[in-house]
């Protein structure tokens, strides 16, 4: 009897200890979502501004002979973008299913847990500034005009609301045409020099900011997901230690009842 007790109070003491560790990580996500999706709406705000250029460059007629239109190369080459760090329920484990239906793509892997996937340097997904984003951007668009491949995808988490994150990839070259922009007649802005010069100095910046804006959309999901996922975590932990708790106490009222049983039989005799 003694041996339960004991065992059950390191127990206790071990569910205890991993209770107070959830709180404290919950605890940081909570900090840094406000953060994260203050960050990631001002991004949004951005990429639909800059959407709204490319769409109306897109369809030009004199834009279907830029080299962002057709694609030069043969090839896929996408961008993976997961977290730093784990305990964060599902959220790596979603994009690295994802990333495997893309087969034979050439993956560039930001944040450290998708670059220990794939055997590459550690990049913190964190602390990836729009300047990198940038230079990025401008070596991808560099390497899709000299054909070096002939898709470029990113695949980030879209951020639904707190409790729901979703793995998606954004194709981002070539430039297409939707069904709305072909039915679109030649009336619209002018550009100078021309709506192809515009477009193709346009590009590297809109797809470095459709790199920063996933990046920051992946990051606030993973906050939020590490969030609920040590609440999650949390409680089941509480629960575990109050039935722990229970087990401990009734062991040990029948160790004091049987020892007082023991008393009063000797006593008697």
């Amino acid at each position: 009897m003694g041996a339960d007790i004991k065992s059950l109070r390191i127990r206790i003491r071990s569910v205890d200890s991993t209770l107070h560790l959830t709180k404290a990580m919950g605890l940081v996500a909570s900090s840094k979502i406000r953060r994260a999706t203050k960050s990631m709406n001002q991004s949004r705000q951005y990429t639909a501004a800059m959407d709204e250029l490319v769409a109306v460059l897109r369809a030009a007629p004199e834009c279907e002979r830029s080299p962002y239109m057709v694609s030069a190369g043969e090839g896929t080459r996408l961008i993976v973008i997961a977290g730093d760090r784990g305990l964060a329920g599902g959220y790596n484990a979603n994009v690295f299913r994802l990333a495997a239906t893309v087969p034979e793509a050439e993956i560039l892997p930001i944040g450290r847990r998708a670059c220990e996937r794939y055997g590459k340097p550690p990049i913190s997904s964190e602390h990836f500034s729009a300047a990198q984003a940038q230079e990025w951007a401008d070596e991808q668009c560099r390497d899709f005009r000299e054909g070096k491949f002939g898709k470029l995808g990113i695949l980030f988490t879209r951020y639904r609301s707190l409790m729901s994150q979703e793995a998606d990839i954004l194709w981002v070259l070539p430039l297409e045409k939707t069904g709305e922009e072909e039915g679109k007649n030649s009336a619209g802005p002018i550009f100078e020099p021309d709506e192809q010069t515009v477009l193709n100095t346009a590009v590297p910046a809109y797809v470095g900011g459709v790199l920063t804006a996933c990046i920051r959309e992946s990051f606030a999901s993973e906050v939020s997901a590490r969030r609920m996922a040590m609440d999650s975590a949390g409680k089941n932990a509480q629960e575990m230690i109050d039935r722990l708790q229970l087990q401990y106490n009734r062991a040990r009222q029948n160790s004091i009842t049987q020892e007082i049983t023991e008393i009063v039989a000797g006593s008697g005799l």
